[in-house]
């Protein structure tokens, strides 16, 4: 009886996985006058000279023995490891954060042109609004939106130190602020709103100073656009809210790539309670619209769902009935998600890799598999 083995390497591109294939074949030939021995049936001589065998051969001699007999098939997958399927792109996220930083500066500047256009209080009175129709004005709502931002803001960037996958989801998230911040510039410039309370107390015009106007750039971007810092006295960039936008984005994403257990629960509850509570004192503190508030949030959840949904299902990026595809900016979300094949798991590291010689290890290891066969 003779055995023949059959390897059959087979690349599936589609999953990125190596097969390969085992096949034992048993042949009986014909039997003859004469009978001869197996090869594997040991003489008498042999046996007495033989030693004991060891343990790992009988093992192996039986495991050989079961194949010949089933006469199976053993399709044992290998996965690539030459592609990643979450590539960091570390000069990917530095890209997004230069767009959301261009965009920023950028909606700076037109803050600045704007102020020139909002007419004074004294000739356009503040528009209707019926929150405020109905909820008095409290100075201290600002201060308690600003706070709240800040709060958040901070504990989504520890959070995101410590993420696994933190190039990926950084460029996401720089690239959504730039998104937003654009959107926030056209919608300015285009319908400039009276102030929305007489309390507020614009800063005088410049007109053609335009020494004066880079000065109050530079201020606004020194002090983070935050009116507890001072440095945000010009009006205009009403329609619509810049402060709803990061309450609302840096919420989304702290639940987006965070567990989904009891305890991660109590910290988006907690997360929820800090951007709520500063989106609603916007409109006590009387500092915005409620349309301000609405567009906002609703261009900003808008706007992290459709990305979320063509970043996490490959099939629907090559689809011809995705119509999420039409989006103008779908050059950019192809560029900085075209070598992401999967979604993004929920998974932390240590944001600063130690030195290999923390962790030597005294054990042997190897990185072949060996196959002990018989002579």
């Amino acid at each position: 009886m003779a055995a023949s083995q059959l390897l059959d390497e087979q690349d599936e591109r589609d999953n990125g996985d190596f097969h390969v294939m085992v096949m034992v074949e048993d042949r009986t030939r014909p039997q003859t006058g004469q009978t001869r021995p197996s090869p594997d049936t040991p003489t008498s001589n042999q046996v007495a000279d033989r030693p004991n065998d060891s343990k790992p051969t009988r093992l192996a001699r039986g495991f050989r023995k079961a194949l010949r007999k089933n006469q199976d098939y053993i399709c044992i997958a290998i996965p690539k490891s030459g592609v990643s399927r979450l590539p960091s792109e570390w000069w990917k996220t530095g890209v997004a954060f230069i767009w959301a930083g261009f965009n920023l500066i950028l909606t700076t500047v037109m803050i600045t042109v704007i102020h020139e256009r909002v007419p004074d209080k004294s000739v356009s009175p503040p528009l209707p609004d019926k929150f405020f129709d109905y909820v008095p004005r409290a100075e201290w709502a600002f201060s308690v939106t600003e706070v709240n931002g800040m709060i958040l803001v901070a504990l989504w960037f520890i959070q995101w130190l410590f993420l696994k996958h933190r190039a990926i989801v950084g460029r996401r998230f720089f690239f959504l602020q730039g998104m937003l911040y654009l959107y926030r510039m056209v919608t300015m410039y285009i319908t400039t709103l009276p102030v929305p309370s007489m309390h507020m107390e614009c800063a005088p015009k410049l007109h053609g100073d335009s020494h004066g106007k880079i000065k109050r750039v530079l201020q606004l971007v020194s002090g983070g656009g935050l009116s507890i810092t001072g440095s945000h006295l010009m009006c205009g960039d009403f329609l619509y809210s810049g402060h709803t936008v990061m309450l609302t984005l840096t919420f989304l994403f702290v639940q987006e790539y965070s567990p989904r257990s009891l305890l991660w629960r109590c910290y988006h509850v907690i997360c929820w309670l800090l951007s709520a509570v500063g989106v609603v004192c916007i409109l006590i503190a009387h500092e915005h619209y409620s349309v301000d508030v609405v567009v906002a949030y609703f261009i900003t959840s808008r706007l992290f769902y459709w990305y979320h949904t063509m970043a996490n299902n490959q099939a629907l990026r090559g689809s011809p009935y995705n119509y999420l595809n039409r989006t103008w900016w779908n050059l950019l979300f192809n560029f900085l998600e075209k070598n992401v094949r999967t979604t993004v798991p929920c998974t932390f590291s240590w944001p600063v890799s130690l030195p290999p010689a923390c962790f030597k290890n005294p054990c042997k290891s190897y990185s072949k598999v060996q196959s002990t066969r018989d002579e």
